[in-house]
């Protein structure tokens, strides 16, 4: 009776049909594993060990039992390799190793910052704008020029501005012939008081003529008094005047000045809109159509309000200017009519009437102790 030889351990290994070793627990280890990987994260990026070997390297995370695994392997172990880290980092993924030893995957904190304002982009887009409103107002002014643009006019405003411009060179005229008479009569009057000073000193040295000398200075020094006193009405009506027209005036012109430089931006804006009305309207005009119409409005009320500053200036500026002018004339009509009549009394009462105080030589410049 043969002895049955005893089994080998090879004999012990299954085989399929085809002769090849039976690795269904491996293909489903593998597969699960795959499954329970994070996403970006592949078997080609993992190297799987057994507690048989010794492994001491840092972030090894334990895998547990992989369900539908006929025999699940214990105690393997999965380490993440440098370009898995890597990966992990760029997607902005934490791994989190809990204490029962199974690695779960945490989103990173997604952070909404509010857009930081940069200096340098609102200068430019205040350039930016600039330079399109002032290609604009360009266009405009030229196609004003050469006929072939319209523009928005308030009759009645502009005839009072033409009148306005015209009456300030006129007054402009009379300030500058008041200043020449003030320097000629200021040195006529310097010229008769060294006269009257003249004929004095020759009325003391010359007895014969004593007299004669003597009525000679004392004319020329009283009209050197009344000159004086007529300079200084003069000098008061040349400063009520130039305040009139260089700094009343000039404050209407100026307001004046920016009323027409807001006409031209409603009529450059304008203009715009109404070349976008007659265009085609499709998706691609209508928003245009709008932003173009809100930049109309905002210059059509910048417009309006302006055209109202100036009539109310204009009409503030007219009963300001009849007042001042009437005082002014009068003073000067008085004051050169006693002048010349020879009438001193008429003349220092003229200049009370008006409040003029003259000044004395040497009331320029005060004394130390009055600076004290």
């Amino acid at each position: 009776m043969a002895q049955e030889s005893p089994k080998n351990s090879a004999a012990e290994i299954p085989v399929t049909s085809n002769g090849q070793l039976e690795d269904s627990h491996e293909h489903s280890f593998n597969r699960d594993l795959k499954h329970s990987l994070p996403v970006g994260l592949g078997l080609a990026e993992t190297k799987i060990t057994s507690h048989g070997f010794d492994s001491t390297k840092e972030g090894v995370v334990e895998a547990g039992t992989f369900p539908g695994s006929s025999a699940s392997p214990k105690s393997s172990v999965i380490s993440p390799s440098s370009a898995a880290a890597s990966r992990l980092a760029g997607q902005g993924c934490d791994l989190i190793i809990p204490t029962g030893g199974r690695a779960q995957q945490k989103s990173g904190p997604v952070v909404l910052a509010d857009e930081v304002k940069n200096p340098a982009m609102e200068k430019l887009e205040l350039v930016r704008k600039w330079s399109l409103n002032t290609y604009k107002c360009t266009r405009q002014i030229i196609s004003e020029k050469l006929g072939r643009g319209s523009r928005t006019v308030d009759l009645e405003l502009e005839a009072q501005i033409d009148i306005l411009r015209d009456n300030k060179k006129k007054y402009e005229n009379i300030l500058k012939l008041a200043q020449t008479l003030s320097t000629q009569l200021f040195q006529m009057v310097h010229t008769q008081r060294q006269l009257g000073d003249a004929f004095a000193d020759l009325s003391l040295k010359s007895l014969e003529l004593h007299e004669e000398f003597g009525y000679n200075a004392e004319t020329q020094k009283l009209l050197a008094k009344n000159g004086e006193t007529l300079l200084g009405a003069i000098n008061f009506f040349i400063a009520s005047v130039n305040t009139l027209v260089n700094k009343t005036i000039e404050d209407t012109l100026l307001t004046v000045k920016q009323y027409e430089s807001a006409r031209i931006e409603y009529d450059a804006y304008r203009t715009d809109l109404e070349e976008l009305n007659l265009g085609p309207r499709d998706a691609n005009t209508l928003p245009k159509i709008e932003q173009s119409q809100q930049l109309f409005q905002v210059h059509k009320e910048k417009y309006d309000k302006m055209r109202n500053d100036v009539s109310i200036k204009l009409k503030f500026l007219e009963e300001n200017k009849v007042k001042v002018l009437h005082n002014q004339l009068v003073l000067f009509h008085n004051a050169i009519a006693a002048y010349f009549a020879g009438n001193q009394k008429q003349l220092e009462q003229t200049l009370k009437q008006f409040h003029i105080k003259l000044k004395t030589p040497g009331a320029d410049a005060p004394s130390w102790l009055e600076e004290q």
